[in-house]
């Protein structure tokens, strides 16, 4: 497994999660850095952990606010790659992020207007540089279930329909409140049922523990903040994995 550290940017900073309550975000306080200006952020998971993959949840874009484009690209010009979610709901909405040349954008089920949006993504910019999220919340879906179906395997199943080759599972009830994951038997059955699908899951990682229940579940990304900034989750940590 990889490990993803997280960055959500709001109003240009850096903010702690909540366990997807966005109104309570606040302006990172962190172990590493004493700053929570995404350059610096950035920088801090590189010196510290020798991580350059960054996934970036574009908060004001997932509000409907513009993308934070010049953000992205200072990363990208420091030598960092992004998975970007940038809040799409029409397919349209993925044009300037790959103009500036993101390498992973995300297409989540909070937001996305329906499937054909999805297939949409992935006839124009290839499966290998879109990921399908499959946002939760406390293990039920986002979205119209009429329109994407009413179990969290279902909604994979269309998403695979769709021609998604990469798959993140993402419970936002459960990011930056330390109570575990909890979507490994849901990260078994994706693997078990779609081996050929590149797997990620994120969402209250605690430490280490965490990280061990997920190997054998097919998971290959996962995403990390908290545990991090916290010192719950060690260089050494990392490398073991």
């Amino acid at each position: 497994m990889r490990i993803l550290p997280v960055l959500d940017l709001m109003k240009g900073l850096v903010v702690r999660a909540q366990g997807g309550r966005r109104k309570e975000y606040r302006p990172l306080i962190s172990g590493i850095i004493r700053s929570s200006h995404p350059l610096d952020v950035a920088q801090a998971f590189r010196f510290h952990f020798g991580l350059k993959e960054l996934y970036l949840a574009d908060l004001d874009a997932i509000a409907g606010r513009p993308p934070a484009l010049q953000t992205y690209t200072s990363l990208r010009k420091r030598g960092f790659q992004l998975w970007l979610e940038p809040g799409i709901k029409q397919a349209p909405d993925a044009e300037k992020p790959a103009e500036a040349g993101i390498e992973t954008i995300i297409g989540g089920l909070e937001t996305l207007a329906g499937p054909e949006v999805l297939e949409a993504l992935c006839r124009t910019y290839s499966p290998v540089r879109i990921v399908f999220s499959l946002d939760l919340r406390n293990g039920q879906p986002f979205g119209k279930p009429e329109i994407w179906g009413y179990t969290p395997m279902e909604i994979v199943r269309r998403a695979v329909g769709c021609g998604v080759q990469r798959l993140l599972i993402l419970d936002l009830a459960r990011v930056g409140v330390g109570k575990g994951i909890g979507t490994e038997d849901l990260c078994k059955q994706v693997a078990a049922e779609f081996p050929q699908v590149e797997l990620s899951a994120g969402g209250g990682i605690r430490g280490p523990e965490d990280l061990a229940s997920l190997k054998g579940t097919g998971v290959k990304f996962v995403l990390v903040a908290s545990a991090l900034h916290d010192g719950r989750l060690t260089r050494a940590d990392l490398e073991a994995v």
